[in-house]
């Protein structure tokens, strides 16, 4: 393992509480996922989740669903998102993790998919199809370009939290409830106890994700984490919107921000 990605990782959390907001590539166009990525670390985000489209997104709600037949549709492939984001790397000073389904790095070659996504700049994988006891197949090759593989850990891990948390690098995913993605009006603050099992084994940051979309969300979540991950939010607003939607991504980011950032307690004299 690379201490660089890991490092770039986890300053996305140095700031106290990090927002950390989900885009797809390609939806509408890569030329406007990339004004995006800019506009998004302009408002404040600290670390920026980047969706490969797939054809089959296992966790992903109707909303991300729809974002990745659209991308796909216009044409979008994974050397193209490694152009564009490259192209970016002088100005994206943020880390940036690629959100992926297994299927498409097995396609493009695992090897060459790795090599690719360091050369582009990017820090990172989530990878939420392959699961704890087969994750080590993908981290022996992403490892060795120094790329962190996130973890994610959800209410169903059940006695497998030690395991997954023991493991872990860069910070944990925590999904907030059961389900795909997906904006939900109420979440499940039993997640609390979930980050408490995994700052018992390892000292790593945890955020949470899945269902979160209002400022209030955001603080009550980073008030009980490290983070707050907002994706079918995000992808909404980009689907109403399309080539325009960048001063309302902007707008919604900083504020997303500004919340998580309330959440954060001043220290007892």
């Amino acid at each position: 393992m690379s201490n660089n990605s890991k490092n770039k990782i986890s300053q996305a959390f140095e700031g106290g509480k990090a927002f950390i907001p989900f885009v797809t590539a390609g939806d509408p166009d890569l030329e406007t996922t990339g004004k995006l990525l800019i506009a998004m670390q302009e408002a404040g985000a600290d670390l920026i989740e980047i969706g490969i489209p797939f054809s089959d997104p296992v966790a992903e709600g109707p909303v991300i669903q729809d974002a990745d037949m659209r991308a796909l549709a216009a044409g979008t492939t994974v050397d193209k998102i490694f152009d564009m984001v490259g192209s970016l790397a002088d100005k994206l000073v943020v880390p940036l993790v690629f959100m992926t389904y297994i299927n498409p790095v097995y396609v493009y070659g695992m090897e060459k998919f790795a090599q690719k996504t360091k050369e582009c700049g990017v820090a990172g994988l989530i990878v939420p199809d392959v699961p704890y006891e087969e994750k080590r197949e993908i981290c022996d090759v992403f490892e060795q370009y120094g790329l962190t593989v996130i973890s994610m850990i959800a209410p169903t891990s059940a006695d497998r939290v030690r395991m997954i948390a023991e493991e872990a690098e860069g910070f944990v995913y925590c999904v907030s409830s059961m389900g795909v993605t997906g904006v939900r009006t109420e979440i499940s603050t039993g997640i609390s106890g979930l980050i408490e099992q995994v700052r018992s084994v390892k000292d790593i940051p945890c955020a949470i994700g899945f269902g979160i979309s209002t400022p209030e969300q955001a603080e009550q979540m980073a008030a009980i984490s490290d983070g707050a991950i907002v994706g079918s939010a995000i992808v909404r607003i980009v689907a109403e919107h399309g080539r325009d939607s960048v001063p309302y991504v902007r707008e919604y980011v900083a504020s997303m921000k500004q919340a998580v950032m309330r959440s954060v307690r001043p220290q007892e004299p």
